[in-house]
């Protein structure tokens, strides 16, 4: 059985911090050998809080002065000896014993490097694909909780403690982890509740810094600004070949997405950077209002494959020549019709080939 401890970075929201602690010794109390609570120069209340907490296994140390979330957590990672690590943001709360299923994923899946716990605001993980062990595979770490080797975290350098205070820096270390051939994982069946913004809040000055950070992992991983946007007929990834697959996998290792619209639902994603929407005239139009103040958020080219209808071609042509944006057509071959023959009929290990075509579409 691999050794767990908890690791809680902490600026000030007394409250969150408390009940945050609390129901990680009443729910995984049994199943981990010590918290280590990293208290970064909080108010009077916070720190006085913290030091009169009753529980032997919650040992606190009190900086004293902001370090930041990613120095924080980096110090205390590194008073554990423990094989996996827990980092949990102090506006988290747990609500049961979650520990075992995280730990079954690492049995199953030795190239695991760190996995999450699902969280309440993404409620659509029944359409992604799941691994051995249970977990969705995602290219884009969120570091509110999860549970990582801490000699891999080690190995690492930690969080890049060029983003300061925070924000962006748990995405620089899945990026780097990726580069490693790591893979991150969400196992959707384990639950935890998360606020979102208990100490620094969303006023001015989160705006400020979250600015500031996404524009210096921007400058490292200028790649992750590809957005595409995948338009097809009823097709599903089984569908595809392996250029294809091929090409999209590299969008999401460098960071990016791809929002896939197809006539009917597709049955399954690869990973959570995939989205999947109705082929319509009002989702082309809300993702041509995406992003107009956030370059990483905007649709940055379009893949289009055979059995779009003509309206939304013209539609599509409106918005490519708005933006200005590269345009992949990737054309079936003859060979296409087959996937059309009755299952007696057809050559089972016979794949559609598509050729690509590249064309960029010209602003004038």
């Amino acid at each position: 059985m691999l050794s767990v401890d908890v690791v809680i970075p902490v600026y000030n929201a007394p409250e969150l911090t408390k009940r945050c602690i609390d129901s990680v010794v009443t729910y995984l109390g049994q199943s981990i050998r010590a918290i280590y609570v990293q208290d970064d120069a909080s108010d009077t209340q916070t720190c006085e809080m913290l030091d009169n907490l009753p529980y032997e296994k919650v040992h606190v140390y009190h900086a004293t002065k902001n370090q930041g979330f990613g120095k924080s957590v980096n110090e205390a990672v590194a008073r554990s000896d423990a094989d996996l690590v827990l980092v949990l943001n102090s506006d988290t709360e747990i609500y049961g014993n979650f520990l075992p299923l995280l730990c079954v994923a690492f049995d199953a899946d030795p190239q695991l490097a760190v996995i999450s716990p699902a969280h309440d605001k993404f409620a659509r993980y029944d359409r992604y694909l799941r691994h051995p062990g249970g977990y969705i595979s995602t290219y884009r770490f969120k570091g509110y909780a999860f549970l990582i080797r801490r000699n891999i975290f080690l190995e690492m350098g930690g969080f890049n403690l060029a983003y300061g205070r925070g924000y962006f820096e748990d995405i620089d270390l899945g990026r780097r982890l990726d580069q490693k051939g790591w893979r991150i994982g969400v196992q959707p069946d384990a639950y935890i509740r998360h606020e979102s913004g208990g100490s620094f809040g969303r006023g001015r000055s989160y705006r400020l810094l979250a600015k500031r950070n996404r524009t210096l992992y921007l400058s490292r991983y200028p790649d992750a600004r590809r957005n595409i946007l995948l338009v097809s007929g009823n097709y599903t990834m089984a569908d595809l070949p392996v250029e294809l697959t091929g090409a999209i996998e590299r969008v999401f290792r460098q960071g990016g997405s791809i929002h896939w619209l197809t006539p009917w639902p597709l049955p399954l994603l690869s990973c959570l950077q995939m989205r999947n929407s109705p082929a319509s005239i009002k989702t082309i139009i809300k993702l041509m209002l995406r992003g107009w103040s956030r370059e990483d958020k905007r649709i940055s080219a379009v893949w289009i494959l055979p059995g779009v209808s003509g309206l939304l071609r013209v539609l599509l042509a409106l918005f490519i020549g708005v933006r200005q944006l590269e345009v992949k057509k990737w054309e079936m071959e003859p060979s296409e019709f087959a996937v059309l023959l009755p299952d007696s009929q057809q050559d089972l290990s016979a794949r559609p080939i598509l050729r690509e075509d590249i064309t960029k579409q010209n602003p004038e």
